[in-house]
């Protein structure tokens, strides 16, 4: 899968499209793709039984969608996937998953973790990566009041992320950086482009912020509303 840009960047939608159904389901996936995106943000975690499913973790809601079941119903839509891996170990049965679904070049896998990463260097080389910056337990997505110049810990983040990425990216041989809209900033994308790494930005659900974020040059625009961005269509 090639994940930068061409005429326009792409638009995501995040765990299917969260804001106008319930997230990480079919429902929320088919949805998304109803609202004109190129792709979806899934999460990937092990359900109790060991098998993969959708979920964010820690806690796995009762009925959460098997994985086999979510790519095979982004196969038939015609879209593509990106896996976001929240677990270590489980890079063969990701391979297998979107193997089986026909989808391998349709999709890419991100996750915060290096060594959940390098499990699918290993694993399934043919397989995109991306590496998420920073880990979601930081809150940033769930701020939407954040503003990325708002705090001096934010502000450290972004001015030193441009000189961490390159080597974090270099060493699960990465394909694209997620980064979440917060630590955003022109350097960090001439960074990434640098090494021929595309740019997907999270969670963005403010139109003014996509638009000053593919204006930096972001390659793909990660969404809880897939109306915010041109492509989306405007019915609830």
């Amino acid at each position: 899968m090639e994940l930068l840009r061409e005429a326009r960047p792409l638009l995501v939608g995040h765990r299917g499209a969260a804001a106008l159904a319930p997230e990480n389901t079919l429902e929320s996936i088919e949805t998304a793709a109803h609202h004109g995106v190129d792709a979806v943000e899934i999460d990937v975690f092990r359900g109790p039984d060991g098998k993969l499913v959708l979920a964010h973790g820690p806690d796995v809601p009762q009925g959460a969608v098997a994985l086999d079941d979510a790519l095979a119903l982004v196969s038939r839509l015609g879209i593509a996937v990106q896996l976001d891996v929240k677990i270590e170990g489980a890079a063969q049965a990701i391979s297998d998953a979107v193997d089986g679904a026909g989808l391998a070049d349709r999709a890419f896998a991100s996750s915060f973790s290096l060594p959940a990463l390098a499990e699918l260097a290993a694993v399934a080389p043919q397989l995109p990566r991306s590496y998420t910056y920073p880990e979601d337990r930081l809150g940033l997505s769930s701020r939407p009041w954040l503003r990325p110049l708002r705090g001096p810990g934010l502000a450290a983040l972004r001015a030193a992320l441009p000189y961490r990425l390159p080597r974090w990216l270099r060493s699960v041989d990465a394909a694209a950086a997620t980064l979440n809209w917060a630590v955003m900033s022109p350097a960090a994308v001439e960074a990434c482009h640098r090494l021929g790494c595309a740019v997907y930005v999270w969670t963005v659900n403010d139109p003014a912020v996509a638009e000053s974020l593919v204006e930096m040059g972001a390659d793909a625009i990660i969404t809880d509303d897939p109306r915010i961005a041109p492509g989306g269509t405007p019915e609830a």
